[in-house]
């Protein structure tokens, strides 16, 4: 008769949780949906950004890295936006790193005065497609 150590023991034990839970989180249930993955994280970098334009006191687009497009919805805005000669500052501090609004310190200026800070609520990449269908005068 074989005798397991107490070592051995727990590796076993440990090999057969894993392969457990492996064969768990594949299993699907008859008549349910395939598990849809998760949209991959869409990032990009303040230091790619190339451009913006901003339809309304609440919208702007967003050129990164001379071909995608971000549109930023804002919590709150600054009819400034829509100005002429109007600055848009970004605020960095950390990683430039943009993945979620939270990551945007971004303020609005005119050059004269002290810039306004906005904020975004969300940001989307546009499609090829909805890029193509904004007006010429608000594509960044």
């Amino acid at each position: 008769m074989s005798r397991i150590t107490p070592l051995a023991r727990v590796a076993l034990i440990g090999l057969a949780v894993a392969g457990f839970s492996a064969s768990a989180a594949q299993a699907q249930a008859p008549g349910e949906p395939p598990k849809a993955a998760k949209p991959a994280r869409q990032c990009f970098y303040l230091s790619d950004w190339r451009g913006w334009s901003a339809p309304d006191k609440n919208t702007l687009y967003m050129k990164v890295r001379g071909r995608d497009v971000y549109r930023v919805d804002l919590a709150y805005g600054s009819s400034q936006l829509t100005w002429p000669g109007t600055h848009l500052v970004s605020v960095v501090r950390g990683p430039d790193s943009v993945c979620h609004p939270l990551d945007l310190d971004l303020r609005v200026s005119d050059g004269f005065g002290i810039p306004l800070p906005i904020r975004a609520k969300t940001i989307t990449k546009l499609t090829p497609e909805e890029v193509q269908a904004l007006p010429k005068k608000y594509r960044p």
